[in-house]
């Protein structure tokens, strides 16, 4: 078991932002994220790196933080729900979300938005099929597939022509 004397300093850009942390760095990045600098954004879910819920963008790429360790994020830029846009000013991935209306309970939506948004940096004009097996490893407990589905195509014709989502 690792003591509160094995907790030698971290660093961590998160937003932008840049943290100092004394957390061991074996703990896992989500409970630093959620309990250490009150981010909300990402959700713990299953704990195993399945479901999503948990994910955040590291170096623009999805990463799971339920299982990422602390000390592997040190140095990385990392991004939650929270750093992509605000209430005024929505990322258009989120106005696209909130446009189709792509959310019941909220349990994927964090993992689904996130997941987005590195998909369509890797792939800015998907099909249909390419965004549906680019989210296949997200689990959505409410059945909100197919809004989800439309919100990642309002997204990705947004980004891709300036315009409003």
């Amino acid at each position: 078991m690792t003591g509160l004397t094995d907790c030698a300093p971290v660093t961590l850009t998160v937003n932008g932002t840049s943290h100092s942390l004394a957390v061991p760095g074996d703990t896992p990045l989500l409970y630093v994220l959620r309990n250490d600098l009150r981010l909300n954004g990402p959700k713990f879910g299953c704990g195993l790196g399945e479901c999503g819920a948990c994910t955040v963008l590291m170096d623009g790429v999805a990463a799971r933080s339920c299982v990422t360790r602390l000390k592997s994020a040190q140095g990385r830029q990392i991004v939650t729900l929270e750093g992509l846009g605000t209430a005024e000013a929505p990322h258009p991935v989120q106005a696209a979300f909130i446009a189709e209306q792509a959310a019941q309970c909220g349990y994927c939506l964090n993992g689904m938005i996130m997941g987005t948004v590195a998909f369509l940096a890797r792939n800015p004009v998907p099909s249909e099929e390419e965004a549906r097996t680019a989210l296949r490893h997200y689990l959505c407990r409410c059945g909100t597939h197919v809004e989800i589905l439309r919100a990642v195509l309002r997204a990705a014709a947004a980004l891709q022509t300036g315009a409003p989502a």
